[in-house]
C-alpha cells in the first residue's frame, strides 16, 4: 500500500549553473587551462512524484540517470546506471537495503545506516518564505583536489559529473532557506595540489583560504568550498569560519569527500556552508526537527548515515540574525539568467527576452497577473515578478524594497520603474560604524564589544588592552593569536613584537556571568595588575569530545575586520593597516554631504543629489532613488572556525547491497523512456529536455 505503481516524476531542470560557469585542469607542465563550455546538455534536476504532495527528487542525466526518488516517509528510491559510457540498464534499490557505515551523534545516540533515513528528512522542511527571506543567490566555486581526481581514476569528466551532483543536492536544502546556490565554476587539481592539502584540517583550511585570495582575482565567486579525497586526523570530516560568507578572506570551507553517494559530502558541504552563514553547532536540545534515528539536523557537531537534511529551528535564528546584522551582501543582487537553460520557451519559469513575465506551465501558475499560455501580462497589470511589485502594481518610487541590516548597510528603494529592487550595497570597507569605535567590514559593524555580547552576553564588555598583551603574549591554548601549518598556538609577537597584534588574538572580556555562552565552553580567568588595580581578564575555551584532537577551530579569537588601533584591522591574525586610501579617495569627491558604498560612489545624504552630493536633490546613489542615512547599533562578526567531525574514524568502503534485496532493472524502450518493471515511471528523456525550470528566481 502506497507505493506509487504507475505515478510518472515531473522533473523541473535546474539553473544549477551560473552565468559565466568556467571549468579549469592543468596540463602536465601545470598551466591552468580554463574553458566555458557551452552547455547544451543541462542534465541536474529537480522535481516530485505526481500525486504524491511531500515527494522529492534529486536527479542528474548525464551520463545515464541517478539521485534519489523519495515519495513519501516510507518510500525512498536510489537510482543508478549500469555500464559507462551510454548506459542504457538501470538499477533502482530500495534505499532502506544500501547499508553504509555510520556513526553516532555527538551525545552517543545510534544513528540509522541507510540512504532511506537520510531521505526522509527532506519531507520535514518547511519550504513556504517567511517575509523577511526573499530569494536570495550564493555562486559557488568547488575545487576538487589532486587526491579526489585519482579517486576518480584520473577521469576529469566523471570527477566534473561527481562536483556538479554535489552542487545539485547543495542546491536543493538550501532552497527551504531561500537560498538558491548557483555553481559558477569548478577546478580539478589533475596534475598536484595547488595549495597544501595535509591530514590536518585547520591547516588545510587556512591554506586553501589564502589560495582562494589568488581565485577571487581571476574568477568572481561567493563562497568557494575544496573537495578533498584526503582523510584529515581523528573524525573531522570538514571545517569552515564562522560568518565568512562574502568575505575576501574567510568565505569559503574544505570538506571530505568521504562517502559512495554524492549526497554524504553534500550533506559536509551544507554543514560548512552553514557556518559561513553563521550558523553553529545545535547544542544539545536544540534540534526537535528531526530525531537522531532519521539523521538529526544539519548543524550537528557529529554526523553519519543517515545524513542529515533538515535545518533546526535554532539554525534559522542564527541565520536571521546573520542577515539581519549585516551579513551576506553579497547574495541579495539577482544574477543575470540568460543562457542558463537550454531551449528557451515560454513556461519554463525563467524571465527571457521577448516575454513579459513567466509563471510556469500553465496547470502550475498562481501568478495572478501573468497569462501562462503566452508569458504576457495580463490586462492592466504592470508587473508580474519582483519586490517593487504589488498587486500587478509597481510600487510608488522611494518605497523602501530592501531595509538597511545594521549600521554597515545602506537601504534601497524601489524605482517606480522596475519591478526589482536595486542592487544590493552597503558602505564602502573602512567606513568608521560604533561612534568611531569600530570600521565596516563587508557590511557589518566589528567590534570587540559585539563580540563579548556573543560570547557571554548581554552586559559584557571588552577588557583594557593590558589583558590582551597579557594573555595572548603566552602562546598556549588560553592565550594566543590562533596556529601555525603545525597546529601550534601562536604568541601574539610570533612574527613582529608589536603589542597591537594581541589585541587581534584571544578576546578578553569582563562579564558578572558565571560561564560563556553556549554548552561546551568554558571560561579561562586571569587576574592583572593594570592602573594600580586587580582586573579579572574573562576568555573562553571550547573543549571537544576529544581534547587531544582539538576539532573545533577556537571561537573566542578575535574576529576579522575588528579594529585593532587607528587605521588598523585584525587580518590573517595580525594587526595590519586597513587600507583606506580607496575610501578617502571616494569620500573626498562627495563634498561633505554623503558617504561612499560598496560600488565606490557617493551615496548622498537627503537633500543632495548623486554622483557628488554638490547640488539639492533627493539624495541617495545613481543606483537607487530617494534614501538618507540612517543610524543604528553596530554588531560585530568575523571568524569563528567550526569544523564537522565523524563519531567514530572514517573507513574506506562501498555500500554492500543484499543480494536479496528488491530492485528492479530500467531498460530504455523505443520511444527512449526509462520505464521499472513495476510500472514505476523515471522521468522520459522527452520530459528531460522539455522539463520546467523551477521558478524560484523571482519573488
Amino acid at each position: 500500500p502506497g507505493t506509487p505503481v504507475g505515478s510518472s516524476l515531473l522533473c523541473s531542470l535546474c539553473r544549477l549553473l551560473a552565468p559565466g560557469y568556467t571549468e579549469t585542469h592543468y596540463t602536465t607542465d601545470g598551466q591552468p587551462v580554463t574553458v566555458t563550455p557551452n552547455h547544451t546538455d543541462h542534465c541536474h534536476y529537480h522535481g516530485h512524484v505526481q500525486g504524491y504532495q511531500s515527494s522529492w527528487v534529486v536527479l542528474s542525466t548525464c551520463s545515464g540517470m541517478r539521485g534519489l526518488i523519495v515519495v513519501n516517509s516510507n518510500d525512498t528510491y536510489y537510482l543508478h546506471p549500469v555500464g559507462t559510457p551510454e548506459p542504457n540498464h538501470h538499477l533502482i534499490h530500495r534505499a532502506e537495503h544500501l547499508h553504509i557505515p555510520g556513526g553516532t551523534c555527538a551525545h552517543g545516540d545510534d544513528f540509522g545506516n541507510t540512504i532511506g533515513d537520510i531521505a526522509r528528512l527532506f519531507q520535514l522542511v518547511d519550504h513556504r518564505r517567511d517575509a523577511w527571506r526573499t530569494m536570495k543567490y550564493m555562486e559557488l566555486f568547488i575545487v576538487a583536489d589532486h587526491t579526489l581526481f585519482r579517486n576518480q581514476n584520473l577521469n576529469l569528466g566523471l570527477t566534473k559529473q561527481r562536483i556538479v551532483e554535489i552542487a545539485n543536492y547543495v542546491d536543493k536544502f538550501y532552497r527551504s532557506l531561500n537560498i538558491k546556490v548557483a555553481l559558477i565554476g569548478l577546478e580539478v587539481w589533475t596534475e598536484r595540489d595547488q595549495c597544501t592539502v595535509t591530514s590536518d584540517a585547520n591547516t588545510t583550511l587556512w591554506a586553501f583560504l589564502q589560495w582562494k585570495k589568488a581565485l577571487r582575482a581571476r574568477k568572481k565567486h561567493d563562497n568557494a568550498q575544496l573537495l578533498t579525497g584526503k582523510t584529515f586526523r581523528g573524525t573531522t570530516i570538514g571545517m569552515a569560519p564562522l560568518e565568512g560568507m562574502c568575505s575576501a578572506d574567510n568565505s569559503g570551507g574544505v570538506s571530505v569527500d568521504h562517502s559512495e553517494h554524492p549526497i554524504g559530502a553534500a550533506a559536509t558541504m551544507a554543514h560548512e556552508i552553514g557556518h559561513n552563514f553563521g550558523m553553529s553547532h545545535d547544542s544539545q536540545g536544540c534540534c526537535v526537527e528531526a530525531t537522531p534515528e532519521q539523521g538529526g539536523c544539519v548543524m550537528a557537531a557529529a554526523t553519519g548515515h543517515p545524513f542529515p537534511r533538515v535545518f533546526s529551528s535554532c539554525s534559522k535564528r542564527q541565520l536571521e540574525n546573520y542577515f539581519q546584522k549585516g551579513g551576506g551582501m553579497c547574495l541579495f543582487n539577482l544574477p543575470d539568467t540568460k543562457d542558463l537553460v537550454v531551449g528557451r520557451k515560454c513556461g519554463n519559469g525563467f524571465l527571457e527576452d521577448g516575454e513579459d513575465c513567466d509563471c510556469g506551465e500553465v496547470e502550475e501558475c498562481t501568478n495572478p497577473c501573468c497569462n501562462a499560455h503566452n508569458c504576457t501580462l495580463k490586462m492592466g497589470a504592470q508587473c508580474a515578478h519582483g519586490d517593487c511589485c504589488q498587486n500587478c502594481r509597481l510600487k510608488v518610487a522611494g518605497t523602501i524594497c530592501r531595509e538597511a541590516a545594521g549600521s554597515c548597510d545602506l537601504p534601497e528603494y524601489c524605482t517606480g520603474a522596475s519591478p526589482y529592487c536595486p542592487a544590493n550595497v552597503y558602505l564602502l570597507d573602512g567606513s568608521s560604524c560604533a561612534y568611531g569605535e569600530a570600521y565596516c567590514n563587508n557590511g557589518m559593524c566589528m567590534t570587540h564589544h559585539q563580540q563579548c555580547v556573543q560570547l557571554w552576553g548581554p552586559g559584557a564588555w571588552p577588557a583594557p588592552a593590558a589583558c590582551f598583551q597579557d594573555v595572548n603574549m603566552a602562546g598556549n591554548t588560553y592565550g594566543n593569536c590562533g596556529k601555525d601549518s603545525q597546529g601550534l598556538h601562536l604568541p601574539s609577537s610570533w612574527l613582529y613584537p608589536a603589542p597591537r597584534d594581541a589585541m587581534c588574538g584571544k578576546i578578553q572580556c569582563q562579564s558578572s556571568a558565571k560561564k560563556p555562552q553556549g554548552t561546551n565552553t568554558v571560561s579561562i580567568d586571569t587576574t592583572i595588575r593594570f592602573n594600580g588595580r586587580e582586573v579579572k581578564c574573562r576568555g573562553t575555551y571550547m573543549y571537544t569530545a576529544k581534547d587531544d584532537e582539538e576539532d573545533l577551530s577556537d571561537p573566542g579569537l578575535v574576529m576579522t575586520g575588528t579594529k585593532c588601533g587607528d587605521g588598523m584591522v585584525c587580518k590573517d591574525r595580525r594587526c595590519q593597516n586597513a587600507s583606506l586610501f580607496e575610501l578617502e579617495k571616494c569620500v573626498s569627491q562627495c563634498n561633505g554631504h554623503g558617504v561612499c558604498n560598496s560600488n565606490k560612489n557617493c551615496h548622498c545624504n537627503a537633500g543632495w543629489a548623486p554622483p557628488y552630493c554638490e547640488k539639492p536633490g533627493l539624495g541617495a546613489a545613481w543606483t537607487a532613488d530617494p534614501c538618507s542615512m540612517t543610524v543604528s547599533a553596530g554588531w560585530s562578526s568575523g571568524v569563528v572556525m567550526e569544523s564537522l567531525r565523524w563519531k567514530r574514524p572514517l573507513r574506506s568502503s562501498s555500500p554492500t547491497i543484499n543480494p536479496s534485496s528488491p530492485w528492479m532493472t530500467l531498460e530504455s524502450d523505443d520511444e527512449g523512456s526509462l520505464v521499472a518493471r513495476i510500472s514505476l515511471a523515471i522521468c522520459s528523456k522527452q520530459a528531460a529536455r522539455a522539463g520546467r525550470a523551477l521558478n524560484e528566481h523571482r519573488i
